[in-house]
């Protein structure tokens, strides 16, 4: 009876810690971070700003689009594991930059819907902030829900949408897109150098402009279709010329 007693208590706790993981990892990465002491965003230009420019210049200079540049899109496309980044100078057109695979990224295609599916966002966000004690190394925060995502869940009354998605170095993310260090380190610089005001972000499930979205045999959101032309429409706007 005792043994029984031992081990419902320590299901009990694993059932609890499995409801509330989104709130322990918080207060987990909180406590890391403390751990470690804190930085700025201006340390952070400090320490990689120097390393980083001379990894980006040469891809600018290719592209002939200042440094740094007026405006960036940086397109997160799912199916193909692939973080585009776009930017433009003076002119209206976007070039091509650059190129990184995406190391990790939790879930399938389709959107997002609530905390805990697993699930990358999809859809037109922007960089909400940059986190220079993240956890993953560096993180830039997307606003996730925006207007849309709330918007549509009103609609079928969904609530608990989650949040706290990130573009982050490491190699593991549940529900983020993990880019490695040094991808991090290229984005978080280039963000705060440029201004996460000018920055948006495109997280697509396919690269619409190559390929139609895959079949999916789980059922997708009647909207998906609506949220998935202005995805497209976006794309059409970024194109190798």
């Amino acid at each position: 009876m005792k043994r029984l007693r031992i081990i419902l208590f320590l299901l009990s706790i694993v059932i609890l810690a499995f409801a509330f993981r989104s709130h322990l990892q918080r207060y987990l990465v909180a406590g890391l971070q403390a751990a470690k002491g804190r930085k700025t965003v201006q340390q952070c230009l400090e320490q990689y700003g120097q390393t980083v420019r001379s990894r980006l210049l040469p891809y600018f200079e290719a592209a002939k689009i200042p440094y740094p540049p007026q405006e960036v899109v940086f397109v997160g496309l799912k199916y193909e594991k692939q973080l585009e980044v776009w930017a433009c100078g003076g002119e209206n057109r976007f070039k091509l930059i650059r190129t990184y695979p995406i190391l990790a990224a939790s879930g399938r295609l389709g959107p997002k819907l609530k905390e805990g599916d697993r699930q990358v966002p999809e859809g037109l966000y922007r960089i909400e902030s940059l986190n220079p004690n993240s956890m993953f190394h560096l993180s830039l925060r997307v606003n996730y829900p925006n207007e849309f995502d709330r918007r549509q869940a009103n609609r079928e009354s969904r609530t608990n949408l989650g949040g706290d998605i990130m573009i982050h170095g490491s190699n593991a993310s549940i529900g983020c897109l993990a880019m490695g260090d040094g991808a991090a380190e290229d984005l978080f610089i280039l963000a705060a150098e440029t201004g996460i005001d000018k920055i948006s972000v495109v997280l697509s499930p396919v690269d619409f402009r190559k390929r139609l979205c895959p079949k999916e045999k789980h059922p997708l959101p009647e909207w998906t279709d609506v949220l998935y032309e202005q995805i497209k429409q976006e794309l059409s706007k970024l194109t190798i010329q």
